[in-house]
């Protein structure tokens, strides 16, 4: 029997939009966490699937952008992210 997932509680997606640019956004390790899966898996399948997404569906902020946000995490633990790239919104 498959495993039952829990449900990702309206507070804790709230807690993972920044804005950015003007634009209210979720990054995409936020977003595979939330679906479960590796930010990897997460960045093919829209790769992918580009027609399926809207043209601003995706983009990739400026290394400023990746400071302010971060600057605005509430814990320091950062060893789940890859420092070796922008993440994508």
């Amino acid at each position: 029997m498959p495993e039952k997932k829990e449900l990702v509680s309206q507070e804790q997606i709230e807690s993972q939009i920044f804005e950015i640019s003007g634009q209210k956004v979720i990054l995409d390790f936020d977003l595979a966490t939330i679906y479960g899966v590796s930010t990897k898996v997460l960045n093919q399948a829209v790769r992918r699937n580009q027609k399926r997404f809207p043209k601003d569906f995706a983009f990739i902020i400026t290394t400023q952008e990746v400071r302010v946000i971060r600057s605005q995490f509430v814990t320091a633990s950062q060893s789940h992210r890859n420092p070796t790239r922008s993440p994508q919104c």
